[in-house]
């Protein structure tokens, strides 16, 4: 059986404090969905999105951090020597919150 991918995914995330808040995701494709949160440019986590529309992260280490909601996006099952998804990955399918601590 062949995926489809019908629509691109969209959702929109906002700050409330330390709280990320997204939307229902439209063009849902109902494969990973995950937060990316990034302090300085460096990703520090990878968080399961789909439990619930609300996160908090609890890393208190100053610095800029950016946080994005991803969704995978399969192509093939095509890797690299060390075993990383070559063709396969995860699009941005938000707005992306930045912050300072």
């Amino acid at each position: 059986m062949e995926q489809r991918y019908e629509g691109t995914p969209q959702a929109a995330i906002r700050l409330e404090g330390r709280r990320l808040i997204r939307s229902d995701v439209t063009n849902d494709w109902g494969l990973r969905l995950q937060w990316e949160v990034r302090r300085n440019g460096q990703v520090v986590a990878t968080i399961n999105a789909r439990p619930d529309v609300a996160y908090e992260h609890s890393d208190t280490a100053p610095g800029e951090y950016s946080v994005v909601l991803q969704m995978w996006h399969y192509i093939n099952y095509a890797k690299n020597p060390a075993g990383e998804f070559t063709a396969s990955r995860f699009d941005n399918i938000s707005n992306v919150v930045t912050y300072r601590i």
